[in-house]
């Protein structure tokens, strides 16, 4: 498989919807405020496959210590490829020496960041307000 990785790689509006709502991803529900989120991203990579787009990962950054991974999703038809890995990857060409990169990830995801060099974050804890049901 020729996966294509792209940093602040082209993406149209109605692919990146399709991408949300093949993983059941509630901000498919709401494109404006998607698309507009990840345009105003720090950094977004996208994966291609024949052109397709099948996988997408987002940084935002105060640009200097700080990054935070929001959303990174790969096409259900095509999880456990390697496309997150490089995606991730692509990432870290950027942030890498950052003082602190974090993510919230859900269970079934733990071991694969664990894998890409993230560690549970000592004794803190994820909090937030959040407007989907999808976790």
């Amino acid at each position: 498989m020729n996966v294509k990785i792209r940093l602040n790689g082209d993406f149209e509006s109605s692919e990146v919807i399709e991408l949300y709502r093949a993983n059941n991803w509630s901000a498919a529900d709401k494109p404006e405020q998607l698309l507009a989120a990840l345009h105003h991203s720090h950094n977004v990579v996208i994966a291609r496959v024949t052109g397709r787009l099948v996988g997408l990962a987002n940084a935002i950054s105060d640009g200097h210590l700080v990054v935070y991974y929001p959303h990174m999703l790969v096409h259900p038809d095509y999880q456990g490829s390697g496309i997150g890995r490089k995606l991730m990857a692509e990432l870290q060409t950027v942030y890498r020496h950052f003082h602190m990169q974090m993510l919230t990830a859900d269970e079934q995801a733990v071991e694969f960041y664990k894998a890409t060099g993230f560690e549970l974050a000592g004794q803190t804890r994820p909090m937030w307000i959040y407007g989907g049901d999808e976790h």
